[in-house]
């Protein structure tokens, strides 16, 4: 679908080929890719698999390819590794202990996807071609940084931790209610977060949730599946 506007950027953009078909050339296809926020493989009616070039994982729309620092779509890579020109994993044993969680089900035991993980991982490009892509442990840095922050915080029964993973907006992004009874949102569902969930140092069912990036720390409570969440704590860095 071509809107007014760029029709023009478009059809100039075509090459001619002997059988009379049109070919996008690439900067063509770069340029509707940003203007429509799609990406060039669905543009060409997605021709090949996309496989995330740090995790393995099959890319299956466009809703969770990560996006370069001018918001541009990604298509190396899934938002949960590569977000806003940034990569979120720079050690690939870290890396194998957030996916296995989300792999081990009663037909595929840890122990075999522990193993697939290790078989897989280096043969990404990511992982290839580490020293090049890097950015030399910066945002590791970073991270250890927040980590630091958080834990000085010292909030009640919420205990040290030692790790924050990639979070996407949309699955983090809880419902909280006012003292007037209104309901808000405060996260950004396309964006990429840093955090982790905890349990309480007092057995409580409710689970400590953290979520934070550059601007922001956020510390809150809730129950099983995020029922009846509670904002603790939000501090502006």
């Amino acid at each position: 679908m071509i809107f007014e506007g760029t029709k023009n950027q478009f059809f100039f953009g075509l090459g001619l080929t002997r059988a009379g078909e049109t070919v996008p050339n690439t900067e063509t296809l770069k340029l509707l890719s940003k203007e429509f926020d799609v990406s060039i493989n669905t543009l060409l009616g997605e021709p090949r698999k996309l496989i995330c070039q740090c995790c393995g994982m099959t890319i299956e729309d466009d809703s969770i390819l990560g996006r370069d620092k001018d918001g541009t779509l990604n298509e190396e890579y899934c938002k949960w590794c590569y977000a806003d020109g940034t990569y979120t994993y720079s050690n690939m044993d870290d890396l194998i202990d957030v996916c296995v969680k989300n792999m081990v089900n009663e037909n595929f035991s840890e122990e075999q996807a522990r193993s697939y993980m290790k078989e897989i991982l280096p043969r990404l490009d990511y992982w290839k071609r580490y020293e090049e892509l890097s950015d030399h442990g910066q945002f590791e840095a970073f991270k250890q940084q927040l980590i630091m922050e958080i834990n000085d915080l010292s909030i009640e029964g919420l205990p040290q931790i030692d790790r924050l993973n990639a979070l996407v907006g949309k699955y983090v992004n809880l419902e909280y209610r006012l003292p007037n009874g209104q309901k808000v949102k405060f996260l950004d569902d396309q964006k990429t977060y840093l955090g982790n969930q905890l349990e309480s140092e007092f057995g409580s069912e409710r689970c400590f949730g953290i979520v934070a990036d550059m601007d922001f720390i956020m510390i809150c409570t809730y129950e099983k599946d995020g029922a009846d969440p509670e904002l603790l704590f939000y501090k502006k860095r």
